[in-house]
């Protein structure tokens, strides 16, 4: 069945309009900058942020990183890089500076003396803890059935409970990059029907995995005490500021983490901001985007100028992504905005931009708000090619090898 757009605001409307604006060819993370197409280990896919369907107090927090990994290399190529931090930053006072950490950082890959890869460790730890929490990740294998999501219970020292899984998963985005560009050009060129260039449908992330951290925990980890209700969430990939190999072969670093890669809103980075300005913006931090004469600001105001992007909606724009940070923004009360439904959650009106759910198809909200209205088919993937979960982590399971004789990967190029 053909997924519906959700009923958007007039407000959301303009904010789907900019990111939509430059007409980029990616409205996802991966690989949105050259540093970071060259170092996959810490290359942001998407960040996801959602009530649990099943239990509205609770907050669901997804980041996905190195994609592209096809089936057959799953053994290889799922690898947490103990030399990574990753680290939430939660926004809940309503500015652009982080109130809370939540760090994800990694143990080493190795085997046991019959060359049988372990579970390798994640380690969790929010801000007031002394020390992190030890859980393990799903390990890979080549077999053609997918593995059990591994979910660990996490007994913080207050008392409370966080869930947490990591491991490799089908990619939840869904996207045809190939008729999406030639919708682009379509427009450009003035092309009559440009929405005869969306009609491939074909995704081109089916058939392939990468590597995925989900979190379920109380909100009231997440809020201000006495405060409002809504957070900001974005994911910084970090890396120390000096690596270098040993004799034995190993990687190892030293000094302060440095972000080398980000995410919060979708799109901001890969469609708003100009190539050459990716590394640096990747490398910023969200409280940043607020200075005075910040120049990815400029240049996205520019861009927005140069399309003839009206003064009203540049000042959504300023709002949101600028004037409090590229931060992905969750109301997280849910007699507000209640989240139901399977797959992490399909209620019409309770998704991106309120967070974004698994789900949430904003190639197609793009799409039609770049065509004021008229294209309301999208670019013909109304769905993810793996069904997502109806309990944590939601997330699809992962693409397995296929058996003999079976041909198609499933890959849609």
């Amino acid at each position: 069945m053909k997924k519906k757009l959700f009923p958007l605001a007039a407000g959301v409307l303009s904010f789907a309009a900019f990111i939509a604006a430059p007409l980029a060819v990616n409205a996802a993370d991966h690989a949105d900058g050259p540093n970071a197409a060259n170092d996959q280990g810490t290359d942001l896919a998407d960040v996801f942020a959602f009530l649990d369907p099943a239990d509205n107090t609770k907050t669901v927090l997804i980041f996905t990183w190195r994609g592209f990994i096809t089936p057959g290399e799953a053994a290889n190529l799922t690898v947490f890089d103990p030399g990574m931090r990753f680290r939430y930053a939660i926004e809940n006072s309503g500015d652009a500076n982080p109130d809370k950490h939540i760090d994800i950082s990694f143990g080493p890959k190795f085997a046991n003396d019959s060359n049988v890869i372990q579970p390798q460790s994640v380690f969790f730890q929010i801000t007031g803890m002394k020390k992190p929490l030890e859980a393990p990740g799903t390990v890979p294998n080549l077999s053609g059935t997918a593995p059990t999501p591994v979910v660990t219970p996490l007994t913080l020292p207050t008392g409370e409970t966080v869930e947490l899984f990591a491991g490799l998963v089908d990619d939840p985005f869904f996207f045809d990059i190939p008729a999406f560009s030639r919708f682009v050009n379509a427009v450009k060129a003035g092309t009559a029907n440009p929405e005869l260039n969306l009609a491939r449908g074909r995704d081109t992330f089916a058939g392939y995995n990468l590597l995925s951290v989900a979190l379920r925990m109380p909100t009231s980890l997440l809020v201000k005490a006495g405060g409002g209700t809504t957070i900001g969430v974005a994911v910084l990939a970090q890396r120390h500021g000096t690596e270098f190999a040993t004799a034995k072969g190993d990687r190892k670093g030293v000094g302060a983490f440095r972000t080398v890669d980000r995410e919060g809103i979708p799109g901001v980075n890969a469609v708003l901001l100009p190539l050459n300005l990716r590394n640096a913006y990747n490398a910023s931090h969200p409280s940043k985007d607020v200075k005075p004469n910040n120049p990815f600001a400029t240049a996205i105001l520019a861009t927005l100028d140069s399309l003839g992007t009206n003064d009203d909606n540049k000042k959504i724009l300023a709002d949101i992504a600028v004037s409090h940070g590229d931060y992905l923004r969750l109301q997280t009360n849910p007699a507000l905005i209640p989240n139901t439904g399977n797959g992490g959650g399909n209620n019409a009106g309770a998704g991106f931009p309120n967070g974004r759910r698994l789900g949430d198809d904003v190639i197609d909200t793009i799409i039609a708000v770049v065509s004021n209205g008229t294209i309301t088919t999208g670019d013909s993937v109304n769905a993810n090619d793996v069904p997502f979960l109806n309990t944590f982590p939601y997330l699809g399971l992962p693409q397995m090898p296929r058996i003999p004789a079976v041909i198609d990967d499933n890959t849609r190029n």
